[in-house]
């Protein structure tokens, strides 16, 4: 048995994953864009992944672009027959490295096919719809005609599942009455937790809540509170976020992202960390301070 077979498990569409997966994006060059910067690094990482026992690997093919879905080819294809390959769309890059919104029926398709001939698959298992009202978040606005491009891609066979990334509330609402929503991917860690309520309402109705950026994103989290528990643990500040995630919610899948084998060790081995519940009291206040 694995480390992360202690993270436990949760739905995702109709496969059951580990709730410790790994997310691509840092595969990919400075600025998610371009190749990376070693070329066989990026290999051995996703490889050990696998070979750790992650079930859950999160990408895009605007990662790059192209790139990272590329790399997970060449390293995993053929892959594993428990490997749940999660992808989104709904952007495309500028020349200059920017991230533009890609909504339109050409879009939304040319996209899907992107995906399924970079990655080598014949079908999507799940595909995020990530809304680009407003890049930096969450922003309220329509999704009906993006998400109805996508639930039609989805009947012609070539998605399973749909997902919603950068969503509010009130757009799940929205794209539930279109098509069944398997998870949200938005932005949640233990200093932006503005989905509190969210996460518990997916739990109840037992839909998987993908946070990114669950150390900080570009600026990883920074606390003398998350050092100090870290240090009486024995633990990394890193694995202490991770472990307070994971406790969290059961519904909580996390892919935490590296394109280092010993960073990628490191964070696998916080499913194994348990939090006493003094430790969990502190971390909470995390956020409060952080407002």
């Amino acid at each position: 048995m694995s480390i992360i077979d202690q993270s436990g498990m949760f739905t995702l569409g109709d496969r059951r994953v580990k709730r410790l997966g790994y997310g691509a994006m840092q595969l990919a060059g400075p600025g998610v864009f371009g190749p990376p910067r070693d070329h066989g690094a990026a290999l051995a990482v996703l490889r050990e992944a696998v070979a750790s026992g992650v079930d859950h690997i999160d990408t895009s093919d605007f990662y790059g672009p192209h790139v990272t879905n590329q790399i997970i080819r060449e390293a995993l294809h053929p892959y594993r027959d428990d490997l749940v390959i999660v992808t989104k769309l709904g952007a495309r890059r500028g020349t200059d490295k920017s991230w533009i919104p890609a909504f339109s029926r050409e879009e939304l398709t040319e996209a899907v096919h992107d995906n399924l001939r970079n990655l080598g698959l014949d079908v999507l298992e799940v595909v995020n719809l990530r809304i680009m009202f407003d890049v930096h978040g969450p922003a309220e606005g329509s999704i009906e005609a993006p998400l109805t491009i996508l639930a039609d891609l989805q009947r012609q066979g070539l998605v399973r599942h749909v997902g919603l990334s950068n969503v509010t509330a009130k757009q799940l609402a929205e794209g539930r009455g279109i098509t069944e929503i398997v998870c949200v991917q938005n932005q949640y860690n233990l200093a932006h937790r503005g989905d509190d309520a969210l996460i518990d309402d997916l739990a109840r109705d037992g839909i998987a809540y993908v946070p990114f950026f669950p150390l900080g994103g570009f600026t990883p989290l920074q606390s003398s509170t998350l050092s100090d528990v870290a240090a009486r643990l024995g633990a990394t500040p890193m694995q202490v976020a991770l472990a307070w995630l994971l406790r969290r919610s059961p519904n909580i899948l996390l892919i935490p992202g590296t394109s280092s084998v010993g960073h990628l060790r490191e964070n696998l081995a916080a499913a194994g960390l348990v939090l006493p519940d003094d430790a969990v009291k502190e971390l909470d206040l995390i956020a409060t301070s952080a407002a």
